[in-house]
């Protein structure tokens, strides 16, 4: 059987607010993972990962039902088609690893277009690794 999976950076991870209500219960497996890119913390207290050389520290969770895609997408404000522009987050095909490097695999990830991270006043975490109580003011 194929599962979804997905590599989460920020409210999704286990332990922050959007764990509980999107994915407790439906998760079978929440490995640590880290990707290759750049992670914000943005304006609306909440971060964003764009395409990068630096690493990116979360969680890559793996989901049963497929249909929890959609309640992810309406999440991040992904819509599939919609432009660019109108999207919050696109949702991408990104390879993820271990702690060790060793890949993980393929995976789903939302990121965010640097033109729209420096609209929200995006600061860059240099250690790749977000936390809530880190949000800036």
């Amino acid at each position: 059987m194929d599962f979804l999976r997905v590599f989460v950076y920020g409210t999704l991870k286990p332990g922050e607010v959007n764990y509980q209500r999107y994915c407790a219960g439906k998760v079978i497996a929440a490995t640590p993972a880290i990707a290759r890119g750049q992670l914000f913390a943005l304006s609306l207290g909440y971060p964003a990962m764009t395409w990068g050389t630096q690493t990116v520290h979360g969680f890559l969770l793996s989901f049963e039902d497929t249909a929890i895609l959609s309640r992810l997408d309406a999440l991040e404000d992904f819509v599939p088609g919609r432009s660019l522009e109108q999207n919050e987050y696109q949702r991408e095909v990104i390879t993820v690893f271990d702690s060790e490097g060793q890949p993980l695999g393929r995976t789903w990830a939302y990121l965010m277009h640097l033109h729209h991270i420096q609209q929200l006043r995006g600061v860059l975490i240099p250690d790749g690794i977000w936390l809530a109580q880190a949000r800036p003011s």
